[in-house]
């Protein structure tokens, strides 16, 4: 029996209204849409940025906890589909025995993924540059948003989804995902890499991702020694939000596509 829902899992520095498109496109399919925020995210984007606090307080595990409480809910699993974090959180939901297939757009390394590309640097350094920043919701300006998010869209469109969109990112969790690769013992974004009872993943790459490059997906992807389909696709002169960015309707109905094909 095919899937009928469809979780959109959003990443950092955003929140669901960044899936607001994909809702509406995959809705007009006839899919169920369920984006989910992060505990205490059901508030506006307006509404973050007046309160970091809620952006502090979260945690991975309580991020994990809350998406799995949502699909336990659910008559069949669905197709899960996220993006950045939200990918390397997709990668964490298959690994528990969530979801009938997955896909991770531009996704978030899982722990032991030890790539880490110049301009992945660049664009978390206003977080990693300071260790006082584990304890603090770390926003970035309009020009950080363009290099880590958008370099490849108009400064018009780059500003017009940064009002829309931004909302600071939890320093503790971003500090967490550097260290993870450098601290005995399973982290919060452990996976069993050998299971061979998840579901299918796909990464896609965005060929023009500087916070999140081809080279992390392609070793994320290498990290898999399971017998499931694990397979991955790059898309040239895509940037990292590469949900907004023209075009994103073949790819959301690229992924669909393989997710039917794949689901289990």
């Amino acid at each position: 029996m095919e899937p009928d829902t469809i979780v959109l899992v959003h990443g950092f520095w955003v929140t669901p209204r960044s899936w607001e498109h994909w809702i509406t496109h995959y809705e007009a399919k006839g899919y169920r849409v369920i984006a989910p925020g992060y505990p205490g995210f059901e508030v506006e984007v307006e509404a973050l940025r007046e309160n970091p606090q809620i952006i502090v307080d979260v945690t991975v595990p309580a991020i994990i906890e809350k998406i799995e409480g949502t699909l336990r809910e659910l008559d069949r699993p669905p197709i899960i589909i996220g993006h950045s974090a939200g990918g390397a959180f997709t990668q964490i939901l298959l690994d528990h025995g969530f979801g009938a297939v997955g896909v991770a757009l531009n996704s978030a390394p899982t722990e032991g993924v030890r790539v880490v590309p110049l301009s992945q640097v660049k664009s978390t350094f206003p977080v990693l540059r300071s260790p006082a920043n584990r304890h603090k919701a770390v926003g970035l300006t309009a020009e950080q948003w363009r290099y880590a998010f958008t370099n490849t869209f108009t400064e018009e469109e780059s500003n017009a989804l940064y009002e829309r969109y931004h909302i600071p990112a939890n320093g503790g969790i971003l500090w967490g995902s550097v260290l993870a690769n450098f601290q005995p013992g399973p982290q919060e974004t452990w996976v069993d890499y050998a299971n061979d009872d998840r579901a299918p993943l796909l990464f896609v790459s965005g060929g023009e991702d500087h916070i999140m490059p081809p080279a992390i997906q392609q070793s994320n992807r290498k990290h898999y020694k399971s017998d499931t389909v694990t397979e991955i696709r790059e898309y040239e002169g895509y940037a990292h939000l590469l949900p907004a960015q023209k075009g994103w309707e073949q790819i959301a109905d690229d992924v669909l596509a393989w997710a039917v094909e794949h689901a289990r």
